[in-house]
């Protein structure tokens, strides 16, 4: 039977499990769709470990999903960076399936929301996720930061995604002057540079006029997680974290 795969690749180019690596060795063609995140490793090592050659899709080619086409009559994956399920591109893809008939399966993948929890943070008090797109002089939304208050409303975490190409420390500032705008003070902020990898970080910082100096060595992808109210348990990993 012949099927469209939507595979995640974890967090790291070694994620990849045997079910995967055996769907990846019989397919006809490998997609990677490579514009949602910023990947922590060169795709050409992903091409060595599956050792097939990968087509990298653009934006508008994953989401018009002209690739499907194929998967009537042939093997198609699609390599998605963490789990294949965090974009809703790729939850329509899915729809796509279903509407043209076409066999899928998905095989998961872990994913920066089964990440965050090394900062010592419990995974069960996380409320919405919000992302801080690159602000320009015309445009500068800070919606993020309402996502934040609504969650420090019921004492809940809120991890924020940061957008490819924008770096930490204006992450940080524009995370800094949307908290303004809503008249929200907060003490900390976690910084969390690709999890899953060999060369991850993670710091906690206190959000003030002088931004650590470390954060100019953080890499993509990173993201920020504002903390609520912390169980003693959170407070010790805090306190081991913490950078001044």
């Amino acid at each position: 039977m012949v099927m469209f795969y939507l595979i995640g690749l974890g967090l790291n180019e070694r994620s990849l499990g045997i079910e995967a690596l055996e769907v990846c060795k019989k397919a006809d063609r490998i997609y990677l769709e490579n514009y949602t995140a910023r990947f922590p490793y060169n795709i050409k090592s992903m091409e060595n470990i599956i050792r097939r050659e990968i087509v990298q899709l653009s934006r508008v080619h994953t989401e018009k999903a002209d690739f499907l086409v194929n998967a009537k009559d042939k093997d198609i994956v699609l390599l998605v960076y963490g789990n294949p399920l965090t974009a809703t591109t790729h939850t329509s893809l899915i729809l796509e399936c279903i509407e043209k008939k076409i066999d899928y399966k998905i095989i998961h993948n872990a994913s920066i929301f089964d990440a965050v929890a090394e900062t010592g943070l419990q995974l069960y008090k996380f409320g919405k996720i919000a992302s801080i797109p690159k602000w320009n002089e015309k445009y500068k939304p800070g919606s993020f930061a309402v996502v934040v208050k609504e969650n420090l409303s019921i004492g809940a975490h809120t991890l924020l995604l940061v957008d490819i190409g924008l770096s930490c420390t204006d992450a940080l500032n524009q995370l800094k002057d949307a908290l303004k705008k809503e008249n929200l003070e907060i003490d900390y902020v976690y910084i969390c540079s690709r999890l899953g990898t060999d060369n991850k970080k993670i710091i906690c910082i206190k959000l003030s006029d002088n931004l650590y100096e470390g954060v100019k060595q953080i890499e993509e992808p990173f993201c920020f997680v504002i903390p609520a109210k912390t169980h003693f348990i959170e407070k010790e990993f805090m306190e081991k974290l913490i950078r001044f």
